[in-house]
């Protein structure tokens, strides 16, 4: 049997109600399928995994949790094999799309002291009577766990940068920092990868997912996951503020000593932030996946600030020694240096355009109309067919928005090949953008259609206008014609 047809009647015998439509879901990290159920009143997200022990740890947690009433989405059907399972659907807007829309805003730092809330509640009281050897598959935070971050960081990351370092003088470091880290108390609920992407909203409360990776732990590294995420760039000062914010949500319900739980906190942000470039060395470097280069820079500025700012109670030389010399690699300016022509710095490069005549109209349009008319007599420009993308528009909960909406903007980044497809487009267009500065030319027109001219065309114009703007600082008029002509201004 097939993984659609199997979730189909897993769904139809917990619903009452066929299915209506399946979607498969883009794949994550793991050997997970995810598909979203629909029928008449009901929706699901389905989930294929041959992995029947993780599958049953996450089960476990989340009933666990819901006895707790911890934010987690509800486990509606398992079959009887493990390897299928519904749960809740909470949508497609994760905090994490928050802010990538709206930056750090009000509403994002509400949201942001709410998930802090939960993550104490979460970790202490989900931890009371607990089943922790259900975990996997690893039970508890120990030596072992944290020198498989460790190591990760120092093969896929600082060998890769080709920082010099002993390799006897690191591990002593390794160890003395495993040796303080465990000073601290392994009683509760550790999330283990605690951030923005792994908290959703939907009707406007913060729900928990991916926690199937917890373990018997401490707290303070949760809340150095979440705060510390390289892409989510907290305010420092802010992070701080939180942090206090969480420290009394934990004060309330146990008793710790402050001072003593903030100085280590901050070197479990350190085995954070080296997992973190771990994995983005991996994922980014070796295996060349673009998001995860993007993060490097970013999470390299996290390491900056915290050599320059934070003073913990153990020497750990070469390490330190490493992390400067990461600072200080050349080719962590390589995701930089593409962004500008001929290794300008980005300020010349706007200098060079100020008095630059060129202009570009970039347009979403409907194929159901035409193709936007140039009326500046160049009969030329770029024309981009959106319509091989996923096409949020055929699902009910889109229908209302736009391609400027967090959800759509979530769904097109999950669930399509955007990325990919903006990339081949940005170097198509800068070649004309960059020949036309030169040659003094004064309009340039970029389209981009897709079938209903609201979604998918309007993210690609929205974030090609952006790109634009950011990397040539010369005037760009943003028109969504189809939205216009249905007197809906976006």
């Amino acid at each position: 049997m097939q993984h659609d047809e199997a979730l189909q009647q897993l769904f139809q015998q917990y619903f009452k109600e066929d299915c209506q439509s399946i979607l498969k879901l883009p794949q994550s990290g793991s050997d997970r399928i995810y598909y979203r159920l629909h029928s008449a009143a009901n929706s699901a997200i389905g989930t294929y995994g041959k992995d029947t022990k993780e599958n049953e740890t996450f089960i476990h947690h989340t009933r666990h949790f819901h006895q707790k009433e911890i934010a987690v989405p509800q486990i509606y059907a398992v079959s009887n094999d493990k390897q299928y399972y519904l749960q809740q659907d909470l949508g497609d807007v994760s905090l994490y799309s928050l802010i990538k829309t709206h930056g750090i805003s009000d509403e994002v730092k509400l949201y942001l002291r709410e998930v802090l809330h939960q993550l104490a509640f979460l970790q202490i009281k989900g931890a009371e009577n607990f089943d922790f050897a259900s975990c996997y598959p690893i039970s508890k935070f120990n030596r072992s766990s944290m020198f498989w971050d460790l190591n990760s960081f120092k093969y896929y990351f600082a060998r890769i940068a080709r920082a010099q370092f002993s390799e006897v003088k690191l591990n002593k470091d390794f160890h003395w920092l495993c040796d303080y880290l465990l000073q601290e108390k392994n009683l509760y609920f550790m999330y283990r990868d605690c951030q923005s992407r792994n908290v959703m909203i939907h009707d406007e409360k913060i729900f928990f997912i991916d926690y199937q990776g917890g373990r018997k732990g401490p707290l303070q590294y949760d809340a150095a996951s979440l705060l510390w995420q390289a892409g989510a760039k907290i305010p420092y000062a802010l992070r701080d503020q939180l942090f206090d914010f969480y420290t009394e949500k934990v004060e309330s319900l146990i008793e710790i000593d402050k001072q003593d739980f903030k100085d280590r906190y901050y070197a479990f942000v350190l085995i954070r932030m080296l997992q973190v470039l771990g994995a983005y060395g991996f994922r980014g470097l070796i295996e060349k996946r673009t998001h995860f280069i993007e993060s490097i820079l970013p999470a390299i500025e996290n390491i900056r600030w915290f050599l320059a700012n934070v003073n913990l109670k153990i020497e750990l030389p070469e390490l330190y020694n490493v992390l400067h010399q990461l600072c200080q690699a050349d080719f962590l300016n390589i995701a930089e240096a593409e962004k500008l022509d001929e290794k300008e710095t980005a300020t010349q490069v706007w200098n060079n355009n100020a008095d630059k005549k060129l202009k570009v109209e970039v347009n979403s349009f409907s194929y159901r109309r035409s193709i936007p008319e140039d009326t500046h007599g160049n009969g030329g420009g770029f024309v981009f067919d959106c319509r091989g993308l996923h096409n949020p528009g055929r699902y009910d909960p889109y229908k209302e928005f736009t391609g400027k909406d967090a959800s759509v903007i979530e769904f097109l980044e999950a669930r399509s090949k955007v990325k990919e497809f903006l990339e081949s487009v940005y170097k198509v267009i800068d070649i004309n953008i960059q020949d036309y500065l030169q040659r003094d030319f004064e309009h340039l027109q970029i389209n981009f259609g897709c079938t209903g001219g609201q979604h998918r065309s309007v993210y690609c114009a929205e974030q090609t206008a952006k790109y634009i703007t950011e990397k040539y600082r010369i005037p760009v008029q943003l028109r969504h014609i189809e939205r216009e002509l249905q007197g809906k201004i976006i």
